[in-house]
């Protein structure tokens, strides 16, 4: 056992691993290689999202704004009922204190870090993604208003930028598996990377 309560290769006892980052590092991916990998489920806040909405992501941008993304977010958060499970998020989550307060009291914070020039190339649906900010904000100031959001957050980093989806799974897996579940960064705090 180590201090999660997990044998070696095993997700923390009864906590969920949960993903942040900017859109294109890969959560999702990740996510559901790392629930194999782990032998959880599997939680996609977008795909939650859109079932309660009855929308997808981009539709609800272009009726309600990213403001109403992000309540709907919020809210899907906060009715998360996911215990042992892997969760992926939507990028902007980490603007909402009451959901990642929420997320990291049952789990693990892990931020998938990605330099945004790397995003960039990943991402080529830029403008139908949904991703949840205001009209004209580019993708290089979403990164920069975003970064120290998640690294408050984040209990563990992995840097993303040189890995496959699988490599990450891997970082992931061996990282949870030193980080205590319900361990998140107040500001100040350190954070373990990989």
């Amino acid at each position: 056992m180590n201090p999660t309560g997990a044998a070696a290769g095993e997700a923390p006892r009864a906590g969920n691993v949960v993903l942040i980052g900017m859109p294109g590092a890969g959560k999702s991916t990740v996510g559901v290689l790392l629930a194999k990998r782990l032998g959880l489920g599997f939680v996609d806040t977008d795909i939650l999202i859109q079932e309660r909405a009855g929308r997808q992501l981009q539709q609800i941008m272009d009726d309600g704004g990213y403001r109403e993304l992000r309540r709907l977010e919020e809210e899907a958060i906060l009715a998360l009922a996911a215990r042992g499970a892997v969760v992926a998020t939507g990028g902007s989550v980490v603007y909402s204190e009451r959901a990642m307060r929420r997320l990291g009291a049952g789990g693990v914070l892990v931020y998938l870090r990605a330099k945004p020039e790397v995003l960039a190339a990943r991402i080529d649906d830029y403008g139908r993604r949904g991703i949840a900010n205001p009209a004209g904000q580019s993708f290089s100031e979403i990164y920069r208003e975003r970064t120290p959001l998640y690294e408050r957050w984040a209990a563990l980093v992995v840097d993303v930028d040189q890995l496959t989806h699988e490599g990450a799974a891997r970082a992931v897996s061996a990282g949870v598996r030193t980080t205590r579940p319900g361990a998140f960064s107040e500001p100040g705090d350190g954070m373990a990377a990989v």
